[in-house]
């Protein structure tokens, strides 16, 4: 199973790409079940087919805005972010495709199929990845000792 969205405003100034995603085996942090959960609340307030996403029934009917998310996203942080190095400052709502780029570089998913998939068109996302993020480096340093070792070919330069 998978979930598909439209985006109809992006940075990159493209609209109508669908971004998909299948379900991650976690039973949080997973696209799909994060989707059904939307659905049910929305179709629990009888929304009409084409309610964004983002709304959100309470006492009113309100659009969740990416300043709001952020602010979610940083009290979090203030409580969690300790023990993955980062501070509340560092995040933002906005911050969320270049982590997912950088989750997918530390699982060694080639720079290609990230770029793809975050719909990157050119090597821009290239500044979004820390290159020093633990499990990318930390094999680095194995990896150069055991095939730190080789010789050059010789110059073969003619003589003429």
């Amino acid at each position: 199973m998978h979930v598909a969205l439209e985006f109809t405003n992006q940075k990159n100034g493209v609209r109508g790409e669908l971004v998909g995603l299948g379900r991650s085996g976690h039973p949080l942090l997973c696209p799909v079940k994060a989707m059904i959960w939307r659905l049910k609340h929305l179709r629990l307030h009888q929304a009409p087919p084409f309610t964004p996403i983002n709304t959100v029934f309470t006492t009113n009917i309100t659009h969740v805005d990416t300043a709001t998310l952020t602010q979610h996203l940083r009290q979090s942080c203030s409580s969690l972010g300790h023990t993955l190095g980062i501070t509340p400052e560092d995040i933002s709502i906005r911050s969320l495709r270049s982590s997912g780029a950088m989750a997918l570089l530390c699982a060694n998913v080639g720079t290609d199929k990230i770029r793809l998939l975050g719909h990157w068109r050119s090597d821009e996302m290239l500044q979004y990845l820390h290159v020093q993020a633990l499990p990318f480096v930390a094999p680095l340093a194995s990896l150069m000792v055991r095939h730190g070792f080789f010789s050059f070919i010789p110059n073969n330069r003619l003589m003429g």
